[in-house]
């Protein structure tokens, strides 16, 4: 099961959704990534990877970071001021540089 949370920064009103599981995922006959969730648990029981979403805090990038070949740093800009999108509790953000990144009570989710 999953949890869905929205980030609303104080200052300029961005809102970011985010998904505590990611993406999990397989790779399928063809190569190719599938995603699988909640509650496919066939598929969910074929990954072996996850892409989860991140932002860069520094150039306001939004990018995946898989689990299998992860990254530190910014596919955009190399900044190493990266987030979980379900991590940006408090964080600065990146689109106007002034307010930071609050949970909005107001939004709950689950898969």
């Amino acid at each position: 099961m999953a949890q869905g949370i929205r980030f609303v920064c104080s200052s300029c009103g961005r809102a970011i959704g985010a998904w505590s599981d990611g993406n999990p995922y397989y790779i399928d006959e063809a190569g190719c990534k599938q995603y699988a969730h909640h509650p496919d648990h066939d598929s969910l029981a074929k990954c072996i990877g996850n892409d989860t979403p991140h932002l860069c805090l520094v150039c306001n990038e939004a990018f995946n970071v898989d689990s299998r070949t992860p990254t530190l740093e910014c596919p955009k800009c190399g900044a190493s001021d990266i987030a979980g999108t379900f991590q940006l509790s408090k964080k600065r953000c990146p689109h106007c540089k002034e307010g930071v990144f609050n949970v909005d009570d107001d939004y709950h989710c689950i898969s």
